[in-house]
């Protein structure tokens, strides 16, 4: 199945302060995620923003926040599954787009229960592998296998803003070329 922007949203899960240190891998995760961002924002792809438990942990992380600009308002959520929201569904509804590009943070927990629900709802997640991370690396690693098992699509930013920008020469293909850079 090939991805077209025209019917694809992304989904910023819970990149917050307290908890990002922890990350596996940290620095490459933000770097890339900030990437995938950039690129979705060039692309115009609408674009949700979660936080859990802010009191806990923390806001969304500043070169994040950066990176999301005026598309930075999120929606704090206490479930594990952004489709637990009703936020976050109204928002699916009313922008109609069946696939969801998936970044964040924890990849065996929110990411993965988000996923799984996505998919019995109808929709199809698409796991942006190196824009999710979990504290342990093992954890992440069962997750995107679980995942795989389950119907979710996984693969990298670059890859997935290519084929929603789908032809070079345009000034999508321009923005997106420097940004991956």
């Amino acid at each position: 199945m090939r991805l077209i922007k025209e019917e694809t949203s992304l989904l910023v899960i819970d990149i917050q302060s307290r908890l990002f240190p922890h990350i596996h891998d940290y620095q490459q995760f933000e770097d890339s995620t900030c990437k995938l961002i950039k690129g979705a924002k060039a692309l115009s792809l609408p674009i949700f923003v979660s936080e859990q438990y802010v009191k806990g942990l923390g806001e969304t992380t500043k070169n994040i926040k950066a990176a999301l600009g005026d598309s930075y308002n999120p929606i704090e959520k206490m479930a594990f599954s952004c489709c637990d929201m009703d936020e976050y569904m109204t928002f699916l509804k009313k922008e109609g787009k069946k696939n969801v590009l998936i970044c964040g943070i924890e990849s065996h927990i929110c990411i993965l229960q988000t996923s799984l629900d996505l998919i019995k709802a109808g929709y199809q997640p698409v796991v942006i592998e190196n824009c999710v991370s979990s504290r342990n690396l093992q954890d992440k690693t069962t997750a995107i296998s679980r995942l795989l098992q389950e119907g979710a699509i996984v693969s990298t930013y670059e890859s997935i803003l290519f084929e929603l920008c789908r032809y070079s020469g345009t000034p999508e293909f321009k923005e997106i070329s420097k940004i991956i850079t």
